[in-house]
């Protein structure tokens, strides 16, 4: 079998994302009440080891990686620049080369895309994409998990998003073509997405509609969607924040979309910036659900990438 990189969403395809979804609800529903280290009943990773390159600090997916590998009877163990030879200089193929005869997958989050690449092209085992300047693919797995728990068909979908065009939407925009989903992205000028996403997501027979009209992306809405302003490591905070202040997802705006919307955010959130207070703890917030579901979404993830699924 050819290895099974999950560098972004097309990695998969719709038909084994398809079959990842799935599996991550019927494995969520099969654990209801266990202790969260518990094994899975079929511990499919038993004697499975994944290695976690971190480049760029984490709380979700370090914590969720971990956890979901020991669910899955195996183990996980973390490198970063402080502690590793990456950090004094040892080149990324190297690096794949060498945990390719040690573990059975590596997950690394980073900066620039390129490196997961390179990773990629030196290693024998699956290498998943935990982050990069470029995706989230990890993430908008938890999404869709969370959105189909709401009960809301994807193809059709109505998604809109609010704020920065940033890494987190390009997945977002990925899996808008990859199940026919419309998007429409609310940004200030100069702070749109990748147009090489916008034109893949039309080009497969979505709706991407760009505007800088936060009420008219909002809606008719049945997602409701943002991030943090400011990214990892971005420069040039004060003249950002300023330009994001009309695209704070509030009580007015949310009004906007259709009465059962629902509000996401991958986390960590800044309550007062990207969102309001009450937006945040409302009963539309379904925040803390997609947290959880980084666990289960990234479980099926690393069975389909190692041939289990």
């Amino acid at each position: 079998m050819a290895i099974r990189h999950f560098l972004d969403l097309s990695d998969a395809g719709p038909d084994a994302l398809s079959a990842i979804l799935s599996d991550a609800q019927e494995r969520k529903s099969a654990r209801a009440g266990w202790a969260k280290g518990q094994p899975d009943a079929d511990a499919p990773l038993a004697g499975h080891v994944l290695a976690m390159i971190f480049e760029k600090n984490s709380t979700r997916t370090r914590v969720s990686f971990d956890i979901g590998m020991r669910q899955l009877g195996g183990s996980a163990l973390v490198l970063d620049s402080s502690t590793s030879q990456l950090g004094r200089g040892e080149s990324i193929a190297d690096t794949a080369r060498v945990l390719s005869r040690m573990v059975d997958a590596i997950m690394i989050r980073t900066d620039d895309h390129a490196k997961i690449e390179e990773m990629a092209r030196h290693a024998t085992v699956p290498v998943i994409n935990g982050l990069t300047d470029r995706s989230h693919p990890c993430q908008i797995v938890a999404d869709l998990q969370t959105v189909l728990e709401q009960g809301k068909a994807l193809p059709g979908l109505e998604l809109a998003w609010f704020g920065d065009g940033n890494n987190v939407l390009h997945s977002v925009l990925e899996a808008a073509a990859l199940f026919k989903f419309n998007v429409r992205i609310a940004t200030p000028a100069g702070f749109e997405p990748d147009p090489e996403f916008v034109t893949m997501a039309r080009e497969s027979g979505a709706t991407v509609t760009l505007t800088q009209d936060p009420a008219a992306a909002a809606d008719g809405a049945d997602i409701v969607v943002t991030d943090t302003w400011v990214s990892m490591g971005q420069e040039n905070v004060a003249n950002k924040l300023g330009a994001m202040e009309p695209y704070r997802v509030d009580e007015a705006l949310m009004a906007k979309a259709k009465p059962e919307a629902r509000f996401l955010h991958c986390l960590p959130a800044h309550v007062g910036d990207e969102v309001s207070e009450a937006v945040f703890e409302s009963g539309q917030s379904v925040v803390f659900d997609e947290a959880e579901n980084r666990i289960h979404a990234q479980k099926s993830i690393l069975l389909w990438c190692l041939g289990k699924l």
